[in-house]
């Protein structure tokens, strides 16, 4: 009887045992599934907090150059200009004159230097080869208003004051109007030639392919893993879409160069570029009209004149005679 009763006693322990199992796994589903809820969610909040984290440092701020040129320094003169843009901001620009120009150069600066003045040396390279220049400042630079800066989104607006004033002065009367870009100068120029018919030729100068390629392209120079920022990618959009406005959704180089058409471009980077690395170049190059010109040079050159001397750009000939040859190509008429 005893055995019996012990025998008993171990059946109704193993089921309850049994009975229990399934409820424990299920609450150790449970919890594992939360875990990896609670864990996608901290992700997501952390892909969402890094652009306004690192983007707005970049561009909430007006930049005040520690040195900017004057026109005399060159042994040239210029017209100080105040340009009104379609939203209403005052644009600080530069023109220098030329009698009967071949066309109309308009320079465009980086993101934070150099200041745009650092181009009168190429503005008096370009007067000696019969070439007007008008230099400006984009919003939140120099004198030009404004407290926050476009990354290439809302600029094109600024390079339309600049077209609008060439177009409305007689002396520039069937004059050709070219872009030339430094770096977000560059995206600038690009993206104006593809919103503004008006404009005849491009120059631009180490540009990034989108902000979000940029941004994505020095992550991984940055040893993050590429998985990362391929994630992190549609974040950095939906930020810059949200600040910028909807839009903005589609302005960027690799698209805006497909609206070229026939007009003359020349596209310049370095292959070591550490600042936009060449893979914008590539990819701006990939969606750009077969007729689009193109000049790399070896190294880390990310304002492509040697020495980074902007100043005085005859200080490099071989540069020289590339610009030079492009616009006496097809503008020396």
């Amino acid at each position: 009887m005893g055995n019996t009763e012990i025998d008993n006693e171990n059946v109704i322990n193993k089921e309850e045992i049994y009975e229990n199992r399934p409820k424990r796994k299920s609450k150790i589903k449970k919890i594992i599934a939360w875990l990896l809820i609670s864990l996608f969610i901290l992700s997501i909040i952390a892909f969402s907090l890094l652009p306004p984290i690192m983007i707005n440092k970049m561009v909430n701020m007006h930049v005040d150059f520690k040195e900017t040129y004057a026109a005399e320094e060159f042994g040239i003169s210029s017209e100080h200009l105040t340009l009104k843009t379609e939203d209403g901001l005052n644009i600080a620009a530069y023109e220098v004159y030329k009698e009967t120009p071949k066309a109309v150069i308009i320079f465009i600066s980086g993101i934070h230097n150099p200041s745009v003045t650092a181009f009168f040396g190429h503005a008096k390279m370009l007067q000696e080869n019969g070439y007007a220049s008008i230099l400006y400042e984009m919003r939140a630079h120099g004198e030009s208003d404004g407290d926050v800066i476009g990354l290439g989104f809302k600029e094109h607006l600024d390079t339309k004051a600049v077209v609008d004033y060439i177009k409305s002065n007689e002396r520039y009367k069937d004059v050709p109007i070219v872009v030339y870009g430094l770096s977000m100068g560059a995206a600038v120029a690009i993206n104006s030639i593809g919103k503004i018919d008006e404009i005849d030729g491009l120059i631009s100068m180490s540009s990034y392919s989108s902000f979000e390629d940029v941004f994505c392209d020095n992550m991984i120079n940055s040893e993050a893993p590429k998985i990362i920022t391929q994630i992190q990618k549609p974040f950095i959009k939906m930020y810059t879409t949200f600040k910028y406005g909807f839009d903005s959704f589609n302005i960027n180089p690799k698209n805006e160069i497909k609206n070229l058409g026939k007009r003359p471009a020349l596209i310049m980077h370095s292959t070591d570029d550490t600042q936009v690395p060449f893979s914008s170049f590539e990819r701006i190059i990939k969606n750009a009209p077969g007729h689009v010109e193109t000049w790399v040079r070896e190294g880390d050159l990310h304002f492509i004149v040697q020495d980074y001397n902007m100043e005085n750009p005859e200080s490099d000939k071989e540069y020289t005679e590339v610009i030079l040859t492009f616009l006496n190509n097809y503008f020396s008429n």
